[in-house]
């Protein structure tokens, strides 16, 4: 998700869903049974020892067994209770109950008091998050923060999405629904006013100001990704697509000092980060600019151009149609990086094919995609050496770029 230009109406691109085929292996021919190699017919085979009853009976038992049995249980009790284990966060989140926690452990009486709860139902939310690594109980009954809690005070962007989970829970309530095709009707597609729509550029500051708010919570923590990927300085100029309120190139021109930088996304929107470039005194080289790069001209003169968070929002053909328009505002040698949840990274899997597969469908708009499937559209648009960079943390944000040659 990302403040920028315009996304595709459902239903105008035909491979916008379901296109993704360089992605995805042949499917074989109907009628004919395919043949099962040794490691499908080694899986099957697995399959049906774990699905056998006393299998489950007897690696529960058996010392060798017994630890693996039992993470696996956890581990499916996990997806059965993750929805109730969001529940008790989020109840911690609108109570602030981490920030009440700050200054150090607290009795129940003391907590009660200020949440205000009832004490039983404290202790219940306490020990619920005790249970969860989210506080954890500390001398004299008292009860201080978890590893967990205390990494959550330092990253108010994750807050953020926490309270805005809210309605992507409302919007998966009929996952099935989803999946055939009723898609963009709910929450998350009112929220982000400009997916499907083709005159995005007439929203007004009220329309655009939540989503931007959002954005700008969490694009530290992503900034921090970038920069540990990628150094700027020896750029002369960024321009930055879909930059939302400028905190992006905020953080870029901190650690670049020469570099200058231009935002190009919609009107509304590049008026609030024309007041933050002032804010920050960033005016003697900062400019936000205002459009749509479907049907606006990007604008020339900076030798990289970077897309954060944006190409996962996009059908395949507006994508191809931003890559291209890229393509030609940057000069020969000029770098695109483009920073996002990619679908297949090893170690992140469930963030990019589970979460923001099912996030992006609830929106009505975009797609994760691999690596493979990005490299393959970026050299259609004519971009070469494209390479995916070590990222600190990939499950908040892989890092690629490619040359324009």
């Amino acid at each position: 998700m990302a403040t920028i230009a315009h996304r595709s109406v459902a239903g105008e691109d035909p491979g916008a869903r379901g296109g993704e085929e360089a992605d995805r292996p042949p499917a074989p021919e109907v009628g004919t049974i395919p043949r099962l190699s040794l490691h499908d017919r080694l899986l099957g085979l697995r399959d049906r020892i774990l699905a056998d009853p006393g299998f489950q009976r007897f690696a529960g038992t058996f010392a060798l067994t017994r630890p693996i049995a039992r993470r696996r249980a956890s581990k499916l009790f996990d997806l059965c209770a993750g929805f109730v284990y969001s529940q008790i966060l989020l109840a911690c989140v609108r109570l602030k109950l981490f920030d009440q926690l700050t200054d150090g452990p607290l009795s129940v009486a003391e907590l009660s008091s200020r949440l205000p709860l009832p004490a039983d139902a404290t202790v219940l939310l306490l020990d619920a998050a005790v249970s969860l690594q989210l506080l954890q109980r500390r001398s004299d009954g008292r009860y201080g923060l978890g590893s967990l809690g205390a990494a959550l005070l330092g990253n108010p962007g994750v807050i953020a999405m926490i309270e805005h989970h809210a309605m992507l829970y409302s919007d998966l309530q009929d996952p099935i629904g989803l999946l055939r095709g009723n898609v963009g009707a709910g929450q998350l597609a009112a929220y982000w006013p400009y997916a499907g729509n083709r005159r995005a550029s007439n929203l007004s500051h009220e329309a655009i100001a939540p989503y931007t708010a959002l954005m700008a919570a969490s694009q530290p923590m992503i900034s921090r990704q970038v920069l540990s990927a990628y150094s700027f300085r020896e750029h002369r100029c960024l321009l930055d697509i879909g930059g939302g309120d400028g905190s992006f190139i905020a953080e870029v021109a901190a650690h670049s000092p020469t570099l200058r930088c231009v935002l190009f996304d919609l009107p509304a929107v590049a008026d609030q980060a024309s007041e933050r470039f002032r804010s920050v005194g960033l005016s003697s080289r900062a400019v936000a600019i205002g459009g749509s790069f479907l049907t606006d001209r990007l604008p020339e003169g900076a030798d990289i151009v970077s897309l954060v968070r944006v190409i996962h929002d996009h059908c395949d053909v507006d994508v191809m149609t931003l890559l291209r328009a890229i393509r030609r505002a940057l000069p020969a040698d000029g770098t695109l990086l483009i920073a996002e949840p990619i679908s297949g990274v090893r170690g992140a899997e469930p963030i990019g094919d589970a979460y923001f597969a099912f996030y992006l469908l609830a929106m009505g708009s975009g797609r994760p995609r691999t690596f493979a499937r990005l490299k393959e559209m970026l050299g259609e648009a004519g971009f070469i050496d494209i390479a995916l960079r070590p990222a600190a943390m990939p499950m908040l944000s892989s890092v690629l770029t490619a040359r324009t040659g």
